[in-house]
């Protein structure tokens, strides 16, 4: 049995000091005033692409809880923004589309989505409940902070908090190379001073042209010590990953100098027997 899906890849002081003239005016001493802090609730747009903003709080315009927002409890709907869209996730099927922020408002296009049924009808509900909230222009309000914030209210008073957690590049300070990962059904015995009887991935670089196809021979599957942040492997099933890849600056000394950041499973195939 194969299940694929393909990828359409087209593909950062000191003054000197003299007299005082006499003739000159007294100078006066009081102490300039410090700026103020910017102010808590500010709607700052640079802030929406640093961080994962995972839905934490939700109530209407009288107060309540709107707990059909939190159908899947373990995974909160979560919004990311990059190069001028939105992605919806841990709803029932992913939702995109495009997004301005100006005069302390966010303005989201109308939202595309997949099309996949899922079993359960109240994650089913989430893209309704989700998408007609957040298309349209809502009053937005962020704050720094361990984690920050991001506040939307729409125009019928639906108050949605998000917390903020870091993006890999926030995280690592640049952003990662792109690269395409295989790995193989079954994982392999390989040697670790910390840890007995370890079990690692095996795993070659595939490459693409600008048209989304395979280029060249890939070599041959190599053991790979490091972990793929964001995959889970399934023994018998066989992954195409195209993941990001990135310095990490000052590692432990029995730490790797890269890490992989998941992106998004380019194919899948199942090889059990």
């Amino acid at each position: 049995m194969k299940r694929v899906l393909l990828l359409a890849l087209p593909l950062a002081l000191a003054a000197c000091t003299k007299p005082a003239d006499p003739a000159a005016p007294p100078v006066d001493t009081t102490p300039a005033a410090s700026t103020p802090a910017a102010p808590a609730g500010i709607a700052d747009a640079a802030l929406l692409s640093k961080y994962h903003w995972r839905l934490s709080e939700a109530t209407d315009a009288q107060g309540q809880r709107i707990a059909a927002l939190f159908a899947r409890a373990d995974q909160p709907v979560q919004l990311d923004f990059r190069d001028g869209r939105v992605g919806v996730s841990n709803t029932c099927n992913r939702m995109g589309g495009t997004y301005t922020v100006a005069d302390g408002s966010l303005t989201a296009g109308r939202l595309a989505a997949t099309q996949m049924a899922c079993g359960d009808s109240a994650v089913m509900a989430l893209d309704q409940g989700v998408g007609k909230r957040l298309e349209g222009t809502l009053k937005m309000a962020t704050t720094t902070g361990e984690p920050p914030t991001l506040t939307l209210t729409t125009a019928t008073g639906d108050v949605l908090a998000f917390a903020g957690e870091p993006t890999a590049e926030t995280r690592y300070g640049g952003a990662g190379e792109r690269v395409f990962l295989e790995v193989a059904s079954e994982t392999k015995p390989c040697s670790h001073p910390l840890i007995p009887d370890k079990q690692c991935l095996q795993v070659r670089e595939i490459t693409y042209d600008d048209k989304g196809l395979k280029v060249g021979t890939p070599g041959e599957f190599q053991l790979f010590y490091d972990s793929i942040e964001g995959y889970t492997h399934e023994p018998g099933i066989r992954n195409v990953l195209r993941v990001d890849r990135y310095t990490v600056k000052n590692p432990p000394a029995d730490a790797s100098s890269k890490a992989y950041v998941l992106d998004m499973v380019v194919e899948s195939a199942s090889e059990k027997k």
